[in-house]
């Protein structure tokens, strides 16, 4: 891959190390408690002063601040700011780019139904500015800004991309202790007491099995991922062509284990527990709402781990950028609402 930082799969900070660390999609619910006596009218919204409001901004400005500053202070926290900022800026950079080339075009048509028009055997000739000795500059047109902006954009989510694929390369570490623990539960269940599920069911063996698959994924992909970054940066010594290779089947492992954990949702609302729905409909609101929320990151990394899988890619950068801002979003919002 020629632009290793922008188009490599960046993995939700939960995924790989989610049972080292207590991962951002548990965190509490953004979703404001639904009061249990609705008034019967709803109350007009006040008119605050614009004195009062430039009054308030300083603490305002501040609250805003003191909440950022909790949620950079975990690195699953910093992976989140810059999982938002990394895609929401991949995709304004791709809406800004099309916008700015149809402008181009449009452009360009104009002028040729210009020149079109002209009478037969009349010259036409283009000059620039610089050409024709005005050295001063000009303000750009609308197009032309556009395409500036999104040059900036595109290259703050690579930035971002980047440092993400960073961060990750100590994410071994933390797949270690997962292993560790997993390890003493299969121990603990030959020898001792069967441990049990939150439900207070014991873990089957397939489950378990499960589990094992899991953990074998995530340590496959995070060390081709890590072997492909270090030997772009000189650290290793890959070739460019196995550093390709290792970046496309690390997006396949990583699209395996998101298959799983579908699969495994799925089966947690549909499955032989819950065939009829009636498990997972006594579930409180909260749980039905985590529920939906991990789903909805799965199924929206799911096509993204194929095209970065595959050898030219499935979708447009537009799309990837859309996609990829959903778990962005979703994890954002959770974890703003811890910090309040």
């Amino acid at each position: 891959m020629a632009d290793a930082a922008a188009t490599i799969p960046t993995p939700e900070p939960d995924a790989p190390d989610a049972p080292a660390a207590a991962p951002v999609a548990d965190l509490p619910s953004g979703e404001p408690i639904p009061s249990s006596t609705p008034p019967s009218k709803t109350p007009k919204r006040r008119s605050i002063p614009l004195g009062a409001l430039l009054a308030a901004l300083p603490s305002n400005v501040d609250a805003f601040l003191t909440r950022l500053d909790k949620c950079l202070s975990t690195p699953s926290g910093i992976d989140t700011v810059m999982l938002l900022l990394c895609y929401t800026s991949k995709t304004g950079a791709s809406v800004l780019s099309s916008l700015s080339q149809s402008a181009l075009r449009r452009s360009a048509r104009e002028w040729i139904a210009l020149v079109a028009s002209l009478p037969r055997g009349t010259t036409v000739v283009f000059s620039s500015p610089a050409a024709a000795g005005n050295t001063k500059a000009t303000v750009p047109p609308v197009a032309a800004l556009a395409l500036l902006l999104s040059k900036r954009l595109s290259a703050l989510s690579s930035l971002l991309s980047e440092a993400r694929m960073i961060l990750r390369l100590w994410a071994l570490l933390g797949m270690y202790f997962w292993a560790r623990g997993l390890v003493r539960r299969t121990l603990s269940k030959s020898t001792t007491t069967t441990p049990e599920k939150q439900d207070g069911s014991a873990p089957s063996r397939l489950e378990t099995a499960i589990e094992y698959l899991r953990l074998a994924l995530c340590v496959a992909f995070q060390a081709l991922e890590n072997g492909a970054y270090l030997s772009s940066r000189g650290v290793m010594g890959w070739s460019p062509a196995r550093q390709g290779e290792a970046y496309r089947w690390s997006a396949r492992l990583w699209g395996a284990y998101v298959g799983i954990e579908i699969g495994r949702l799925a089966a947690e609302r549909f499955g032989p527990a819950g065939a009829d729905g009636t498990a997972f409909a006594a579930r409180p609101p909260h749980e039905k709402s985590e529920w939906a929320k991990k789903m909805a990151r799965q199924l929206a990394w799911a096509p993204l781990t194929v095209h970065w899988g595959s050898e030219k890619g499935l979708v447009s950068e537009m799309t990837v950028g859309l996609l990829a801002s959903i778990p962005g979003v979703i994890q954002m919002r959770d974890l703003w609402a811890s910090t309040a």
